[in-house]
């Protein structure tokens, strides 16, 4: 798969727009700080990560515990 025009009318709708500004980004304030943004984006990647890590742990704690209750029996097929 191509990327760009491959024919005789896509290549002169790219020059037609190749200058057109959608969204003019130097002129704009943005309504969010960058940098409490950042913030909040950090916080939640720490959140996500030290979840995982709890539930990994957890995860652990519990195969422990099942493993020390479980009571085995021999099966009839095991007698053979």
């Amino acid at each position: 798969m191509a990327i760009g025009a491959e024919d005789y009318i896509d290549q002169l709708l790219v020059k037609k727009y190749a200058e057109e500004k959608v969204d003019n980004h130097d002129n704009m304030e943005s309504m969010v700080d960058p940098h409490k943004m950042m913030s909040a984006m950090n916080d939640y990647a720490s959140m996500s990560r030290n979840m995982m890590l709890l539930k990994q742990k957890l995860n652990i704690a519990c195969y422990a515990i099942n493993a020390r209750t479980a009571k085995y029996q021999k099966s009839p097929a095991a007698q053979y």
